[in-house]
């Protein structure tokens, strides 16, 4: 029997190239250690890139969209229809990660998995159409094996799609109403801990919103409860399109050697479901920022991720991983480009 692609093995770091940029960073003419997470992070990039200096010029952004059942019950402030109305706003230029993609000469793959409102001729988008979105997880599962691992593959897919543009970093988004639902419902099955604990407002629901949707998905949780003994299982039946595609496309970027740059709540979700099915993949793993959304830092530590960023986003699309582009271009600029104290005759402190 074959095995599964996403158990297939991830690549190994470099651990020759992390180790010379390592002493690279103790020749370049600074304190030892003083620009502290940038440093860190430069070495990380030259272990997963296999260079001693490395480099994030070619730049992937994929965005993944898929609407939820779930919404019937309630659980969103905003209405099914806003998510293929997005489809649009994000080919016509008008999204935040539209604008970000731009000026940061990105490549945008905008990936349709299945709305409710088909639109299956807009120019600029990869029309999938799993299903009319997923199915309501508090009634049954969200999506049958066959749409699950379909939506895992196109999240591949887009991976393999980068990595032939030859993609030096991979961010991936995601749109899609009640998918907070979806992700916190995932979420408190992985980790094993109450509904309200990782619930929060998503698009802004009000005190008494977030209470009912927390209520609705812990009730999911015991309507699906010893069925939910596997990731992917948990996955199938509480996740979104959307969820699937990104944890699909983090396995797949360990796979094929392209780090992934983790987004918000939603997408953290998604790479602990993906560490969860492989877990060689974590290494090639960064994670962008820590959002807003009630329960993004618990799933954080559960990874034992340390954000770049905390500004107090929950947009989503991807967007907090954009804005910390440019923080890893100048990590890799200042550990490229910074003169060692040999080059520059600074005399180094004696060892």
């Amino acid at each position: 029997m074959n095995t599964p692609w996403w158990l297939r093995p991830c690549k190994s770091p470099d651990r020759d190239a992390q180790k010379a940029a390592a002493e690279r960073q103790q020749q370049l003419t600074k304190p030892a250690g003083s620009l502290g997470q940038l440093e860190t992070l430069a070495i990380q990039l030259a272990g997963l890139q296999g260079r001693v200096k490395p480099r994030v010029d070619q730049l992937w952004i994929a965005l993944f969209a898929g609407d939820h059942g779930v919404v019937a019950e309630g659980v969103s402030a905003y209405p099914q229809a806003v998510t293929g109305q997005m489809l649009h706003n994000f080919v016509s230029g008008g999204a935040a990660i539209s604008v970000l993609a731009r000026q940061l000469g990105a490549q945008l793959d905008v990936v349709d998995l299945g709305t409710v409102t088909p639109m299956l001729n807009l120019a600029g988008v990869r029309h999938l159409q799993l299903g009319a979105g997923t199915a309501n997880f508090a009634t049954g599962p969200a999506m049958t094996d066959a749409q699950g691992l379909k939506a895992l593959q196109a999240g591949r897919d887009s991976v393999l799609r980068a990595r032939e543009q030859g993609s030096e970093l991979f961010i991936g988004g995601e749109m899609g109403i009640g998918n907070t639902a979806s992700a916190s419902a995932v979420a408190s099955a992985l980790l094993e801990c109450p509904a309200a604990l990782l619930t929060g407002p998503g698009t802004g629901l009000d005190a008494a919103g977030v209470s009912h949707k927390a209520r609705v998905i812990e009730q999911a949780l015991d309507f699906h409860a010893g069925l939910l003994d596997d990731p992917l299982q948990t996955l199938f039946r509480l996740g979104g399109f959307e969820i699937a595609a990104l944890a699909g496309a983090y396995v797949a970027c360990a796979q094929e050697g392209v780090v992934a740059l983790v987004d918000g709540f939603i997408c953290t979700v998604a790479a602990m479901v993906a560490v969860r099915l492989n877990p060689e993949c974590r290494p090639w793993l960064v994670f962008s920022h820590r959002g807003a959304e009630h329960g993004h830092r618990h799933v954080l530590e559960s990874l034992e991720a340390a954000p770049l960023l905390d500004l107090g986003l929950r947009l989503g699309e991807g967007s907090g991983a954009a804005l910390a582009v440019p923080l890893l271009r100048l990590a890799c600029d200042l550990h490229g480009h910074m003169a060692t104290f040999a080059e520059a005759a600074v005399a180094d402190r004696p060892a």
